[in-house]
């Protein structure tokens, strides 16, 4: 099963400048974790991302895409990377997020993957 690990780091619910870096001692412990999960064979891809402050959203509401600039006040929680993991079970995905070093009031959401034999014949 794939799950995709999702980052929510509390220091992004704070305005940050759009060259915002991570500091190097975090970034370390996560290169150590990053090496665990590649080592152990359940590593399938990852990536952070930059603040949401350098973010821009498409929005379809009407018949043209309206494109909106950051800030996003409405926004509570923003991504910062995530993680895609192929392990036999949930558990297994919560094992290893368990494992990671967050900060202190991030948060990690995990999620299945939907695959083709999900939706059953319609994709085949």
């Amino acid at each position: 099963m794939r799950f995709m690990m999702l980052m929510i780091p509390d220091v992004y619910k704070k305005p940050t400048s759009p060259g915002f870096l991570p500091d190097s001692d975090a970034v370390e412990k996560m290169g150590k974790y990053n090496a665990e999960l590649q080592k152990a064979g359940v590593l399938l891809a990852l990536d952070g991302l930059t603040p949401p402050s350098s973010a821009v959203r498409i929005r379809f509401s009407g018949a043209i895409p309206e494109v909106v600039q950051a800030p996003f006040p409405e926004a509570k929680e923003a991504l910062g990377g995530y993680w895609m993991l192929q392990v036999k079970s949930r558990e297994e995905a919560i094992e290893w997020a368990k494992r990671c070093p967050a900060g202190a009031n991030d948060v990690i959401e995990i999620r299945r993957v939907f695959e083709a034999d999900d939706f059953g014949e319609q994709t085949r």
